[in-house]
């Protein structure tokens, strides 16, 4: 199989989610099936729901996963949407939720997501956001400036930033090709070697913003506990810093349990979680080498009580 479409950290999600229970298993983030796949092939008593809102992808995972027949069953969600979309197959002995953009949202250049493909400038995950050209066109300096800054990390959005305004002055930034070379000479050049390109801050904020990713991880997770089954397993890749301290903390906050509002203190009671990985688990150097993609890959467990 070409590296493009290995799933990242598979062994280790596989190991975390502790398929030899059996039970239902939902990957909220199907994309071409390789999670799921690995799942059903660990243990004969398990079943799985796959989601996903990309027709394409889930087309795709269908035909990858049709000999496992009436043990699989994929519907078209969103992972923010588990709880509707579970309907009576909840609750779960685990739930699987793997982040990243697919190899087939990152090689097709119509969906706009990357800065090396010339495409249009989407960047949608679904089709009822506004486009990232749509937001880069009609948001103003301060607006683009807090949205580089605060989900790209960019450390010169307000230079960056202004750049656009400038630039779409001569007319509208429609193209990803258009937008990178924008960034790129806009910014100022990196001190020693760096393999990180200029613009990949921007594009990751853009996403960010257009398909309201931060929020949507909180709808997750918060979906997710409710749902598990008593010794259910949850894991999640993240792959920037942003998305990493939400799992981190919100899983840290359902291990503590709600607060005392008398004492102060957090009531063991109302623990529903329990944290099994004290570190996000990163990919080998292997793994690394043989699929970048996962470079910036973070996974985190937990165990509902």
């Amino acid at each position: 199989m070409d590296a493009r479409h290995v799933p990242v950290l598979l062994r280790e999600s596989v190991a975390w989610l502790a398929p030899e229970r059996g039970g239902t298993f939902v990957d909220c983030t199907l994309g071409l099936g390789g999670h799921a796949e690995a799942l059903l092939e660990a243990a004969a008593g398990v079943r799985l729901l796959g989601l996903d809102r990309d027709a394409e992808a889930r087309a795709l995972a269908a035909r990858r996963l049709e000999r496992f027949g009436a043990r699989v069953e994929i519907r078209a969600a969103d992972f923010r949407e588990l709880e509707r979309a579970a309907g009576d197959r909840a609750p779960f002995a685990g739930v699987l939720a793997d982040l990243g953009l697919s190899s087939l949202q990152l090689e097709r250049a119509e969906r706009g997501f990357s800065f090396r493909l010339d495409g249009p400038l989407d960047m949608r995950m679904g089709m009822s956001e506004r486009s990232a050209a749509e937001l880069v066109n009609a948001a103003s300096e301060a607006e683009l400036e807090t949205i580089f800054r605060e989900y790209g990390e960019e450390p010169e959005a307000r230079r960056v930033a202004r750049a656009v305004v400038e630039r779409r002055r001569e007319g509208a930034i429609d193209t990803t090709a258009q937008l990178a070379d924008l960034v790129r000479r806009s910014k100022r050049a990196p001190r020693g070697a760096t393999r990180i390109d200029p613009a990949t801050r921007v594009f990751q904020a853009l996403r960010i913003a257009v398909n309201d990713e931060l929020d949507a991880v909180c709808e997750l997770l918060d979906q997710a506990a409710r749902l598990l089954d008593r010794d259910g397993r949850l894991v999640v890749i993240s792959y920037h810093s942003l998305e990493d301290r939400i799992v981190k903390n919100r899983l840290r906050d359902f291990a503590r349990g709600e607060t005392d509002p008398v004492t102060g203190r957090p009531r063991q009671e109302t623990r529903i979680l329990e944290v099994l990985t004290r570190k996000p688990v990163r990919p080998t150097d292997e793994e690394v080498e043989a699929n970048p993609r996962a470079r910036s890959a973070r996974l985190r467990a937990a165990r509902r009580l």
